[in-house]
Order: structure tokens, then sequence, then C-alpha cells
């Protein structure tokens, strides 16, 4: 559209006297801004050359522009950007995918950001860039991403030495320290996924973008970290993962922060290594015991969560009955005796034989498998005190045992064997064998197993 200059406008420059002249592009002499359009017939300027046409003025080279496409044809666009002639985007130009020509991507009447990169020194045609204008926008949203800090997504284009490469609109570059908490190996996997990540490094000048995922990842930890510490509390029950074993104990993950489960807390029976009771990447229900929140640590328990087989010691074992376990481990004092995982009784060396043994290897050895009779229980305090010298001959040299402990599924004694005879005859069944000789059990007191330390 043609517009007349303003009343006060600067007289006109002079004007080419050529054809040649007046068909190249002219600087404007007096109306920076404005191409104007030579007077035809040449001569100097009149005052009715204050009502010629301005035409608009060129648009600077580097400046991107909202333009018209005109025309498609096979190797390059024709667009309107509001100068004297249509600008060409060739073909190199254009943003087209594989495989697409130019006329699939784009149609007359459709408006299209391009980059003004020249003009044609004869005819003054604009040179134009769709693909440098795309490119410049990318860049733009980029710094204003990097500025803020935000979140980005971007797909993994290829794997190269040392990270890979993502498509932003402009190459991207994530190093491989950047990608995950730990060590990734392997990146190949990565190929052809939507990652989100963060801009940590840009320079528009360098056309430089270095990108990081890890970043993310850290945030999103020390967020799970603090809501857990805050929903946390003691003798509350949580899931969680293996994620680590040590002789003293397993190293809980519960979604973001580490416990310590002790071996000692594992289980109600002795337990040498974790590895008898858990794997790494077991799931795994535990017990919070304790909560250090200024030091960070958690310690948790997992027999915590099992019945204490010590609640119904007295009723599986009671005082009097014969029972069978496994010599779990011996002391200088005698011999810690198994009878379910979690409940020891002790043969004090004094209830071993009838004679006098100095060492409790003289009568039985680790891991043999022994009978003998309750003669103590004190459950609270996590105590059985056992007797070898008090089984009867026969009951000594008899290879069924009347009670198996654990796997009896309950204690067998005399009241129990006889008990039917005396009620026939109508006299009240005895008592249990042995539930007045609570007292001979030696000099020494009964040692429960957490007595041997």
């Amino acid at each position: 559209m043609v517009e007349t200059p303003d009343a006060g406008q600067a007289p006109l420059a002079a004007q080419p006297s050529t054809p040649q002249e007046r068909e190249m592009p002219q600087e404007p002499a007096t109306a920076p801004g404005a191409d104007t359009l030579p007077r035809m017939g040449g001569g100097e300027p009149s005052p009715s050359d204050e009502q010629a046409l301005v035409v608009p003025a060129r648009v600077r080279v580097g400046s991107v522009v909202d333009g018209t496409v005109v025309a498609v044809d096979a190797d390059q666009l024709l667009v309107d950007i509001g100068g004297k002639s249509d600008g060409v985007v060739p073909l190199a130009e254009a943003v087209v995918p594989p495989g697409k020509a130019l006329a699939d991507v784009f149609s007359p009447g459709q408006r299209l950001p391009v980059t003004v990169v020249g003009y044609d020194a004869q005819e003054g045609t604009p040179r134009l860039s769709q693909r440098r204008a795309a490119e410049a926008a990318v860049w733009r949203r980029l710094e204003s991403v990097f500025h803020s800090g935000e979140a980005i997504e971007a797909t993994v284009a290829e794997a190269v030495k040392g990270g890979l490469v993502l498509d932003l609109g402009v190459r991207a570059f994530m190093p491989a320290s950047h990608l995950e908490r730990g060590h990734v190996a392997d990146l190949a996997p990565y190929v052809g996924r939507v990652l989100p990540c963060r801009i940590i490094e840009l320079d528009r000048a360098r056309g430089k973008a270095i990108v990081s995922r890890k970043s993310l990842l850290e945030e999103e930890a020390r967020q799970r970290k603090e809501h857990l510490w805050g929903a946390l509390e003691e003798g509350q029950a949580c899931q969680g993962v293996v994620k680590s074993l040590t002789d003293f104990g397993a190293f809980i993950d519960l979604g973001g922060v580490d416990g310590l489960l002790h071996v000692s807390a594992m289980a109600w029976g002795r337990v040498d290594h974790p590895s008898e009771v858990l794997a790494v990447g077991d799931p795994v229900t535990v017990k919070v015991l304790k909560l250090d929140r200024e030091r960070g640590k958690i310690s948790l328990g997992l027999k915590q969560l099992l019945p204490d087989p010590w609640l119904r010691a007295l009723e599986r074992y009671p005082v009097g009955s014969v029972v069978e376990g496994r010599v779990a481990r011996l002391a200088s004092f005698g011999a810690f005796v198994q009878l379910e995982p979690g409940v020891d009784g002790l043969v004090h060396v004094s209830q071993m034989a009838d004679h006098h043994v100095r060492d409790p290897r003289e009568v039985v050895s680790e891991g043999e498998r022994v009978r003998a009779r309750v003669i103590r229980v004190v459950p609270e305090e996590h105590r059985i005190s056992l007797s070898l010298r008090e089984l009867d001959p026969v009951q000594r040299e008899d290879a069924s045992p009347a009670h198996e402990g654990a796997d009896a599924g309950g204690a067998v004694t005399l009241r129990d064997v006889v008990g039917d005879l005396f009620q026939r005859a109508g006299v009240p069944a005895p008592g249990p064998a042995g539930a007045a000789d609570e007292s001979d059990g030696g000099s020494a007191a009964p040692v429960s197993s957490t007595d041997a330390g």
C-alpha cells in the first residue's frame, strides 16, 4: 500500500536519469526508513512531488519478519514481506520433513516467519530463510527456559562418545554423567526416548546447548526425601526394598530415604549374616524403631512385625516336658539348644550328666540333636533351662522324642500320656514331672541365649 509523505517531510533527493539507474534499489536521501518512487521524466522535484507515493522501508538483513506465501514452486517459495518485490525462500532454507516436497508443506496464503538473509544485488529481491527464522524462534524460547530454570522435554537423537545428542529444535548435548544419578554404562537404550531435562549452559553465538537430566532427578529425590521424613513416625510399618547388605545388617530404601535394618532385628532366631534372611532387591515390610532427624538416620526392625515366639514359650515348653533341639553353640558354662527359631534353651554343665563335667564338649557337640527335660521357663527374660541328666535312662536311649519343640505343634507331658488312665481310675492326674525341681539346676543360675552375648 502506498502513502503520501507528511507535509513537513524534507524535499526528495535527485532521481536517477537512466532506466538502468531507476531499476536499481535506491537509498532514501531525506526520509530514513523509506524508499521513494522515482519521479517520472526526471528533472528537479516540484512542489507537486510532495504528493509522490513512498514504498515501505527495506527490511534490515537479519531481521525476522512475518510473511505470506505467494507461490510454491518445486525448488523455492515466493513470500510477500511487504517490500517492492516478493522474497525467495530456496528449498535448502525451508523446513521440510524428509521425503516431503514444498507443495506438501506450504500453500499460497499461508503465514510464514522468515529471516531476511540479504538482497539480490541486481534486482533487490529479498533472499529469505524459513529455517533460520525457525531456529531463531527456538533460541528465543531456549533462552527463556534457561533463565527461568524450568524443565524442558527433548528427544534423544543419537548416542555419541561421552553422552547423548538431543533435539531441542536445535542440537543439544547431554553428557553421560548428567543422564542418571548413578553411572550409566550403555547409552544406546536411551535413543528415541523423550527425556525431561534442564538447560545448564546456553551460548547462542556458538550454537551450544548443554542439558542435564540428573539435576531434575536429584531435585525430585530431595522433594521425596523431605516428604518422607515428614510422614515417618516411630512404630510405623512401611514398605521398602533391600538396597545393600553388610556384615552388620541391610540398608532398606524406603522410597528416597535409606534406613538400617540391623542383623539383630531381622529375626527372633540367631542370624549370622543378613544374606540368610534377605537379598538385594527384595521387597520387605519393616517397622520404624527409631528416627534421628538431626543426623538423618532411621533404625528399622523386621522381627518386630513377627509373632514373638517367647510369648508362647511357657505353653509350648512347660516345665517337666521332654523336648528335642539342635545344639546351636557351646560356651564354657554349657550348651545352647535351639528349640525353634528364636527360642534357645540352656543346658548348664551341671545338668549335662550324673558325673562332674568340666567341658560341655565332653558330652555334646555343636550341631548335634539332643533331647532334654525342661526344668525352668522365664518367658519375660527369654530363659529356658534344660537338663540332660534328669532324663530317665530309657528316655536318653529312646530315639523317638516325646516332644519335638516347634515341629510337634505343642508340648507332650506325662499328663498327656497317662491322663486318660488316671481319669478312668478317678484319681487326679499328677502335675508335670519335675515341677518342683526348679532349684536343682546346679550352683549356677540358668543363663539365657542373650546372656552369652
